[in-house]
């Protein structure tokens, strides 16, 4: 069985009138289990130049209904101003800028009618990596190695 664990740790010195420390960690399941998730996209890296917006991951079967899985996106950019959207379908979900990083948990079950898409602010060339940790039938990428792109 695999084990995979996610950690997250928030501190501020200057944020409150007191310091601020916030740590959780948690490990990645199947849905309803305390059995690991045991499945990966792989960790890919790719190259953007232009501003189109690509899909991440693809709409999963029906099959994949009753799964869950974790997603991870980070902007590599070391430019502050540029940033890179994430949507699923129409509903944004936010800007990642430069160094920023997102990680949520994904179910088919909840958006079978949408991709997970990324748009680049910029097309003068941005790095950014992304996986899925999972226990779904099928997913798109589903290469388990380390992937570039040049904009299609």
């Amino acid at each position: 069985m695999a084990t995979t664990t996610a950690s997250l740790t928030l501190t501020s010195t200057d944020l409150f009138d007191d310091s601020l420390s916030i740590s959780n960690t948690s490990n990645c399941y199947k849905a309803g289990t305390t059995i690991g998730l045991d499945q990966t996209t792989g960790l890919s890296k790719t190259y953007l130049t232009a501003t189109t917006q690509i899909d991440l991951f693809t709409v999963m079967d029906a099959a994949n209904a009753a799964e869950n899985g974790k997603i991870y996106i980070s902007n590599l950019s070391e430019d502050e101003a540029e940033f890179i959207t994430i949507s699923i379908g129409d509903a944004v979900i936010g800007r990642l800028y430069a160094g920023d990083f997102m990680w949520m948990p994904y179910s088919p079950k909840l958006h079978l009618s949408s991709d997970i898409e990324l748009t680049p602010s910029v097309a003068t060339g941005m790095w950014f990596e992304f996986m899925c940790i999972h226990n779904f039938i099928a997913i798109d990428p589903v290469s388990i190695d380390t992937r570039i792109y040049v904009d299609e």
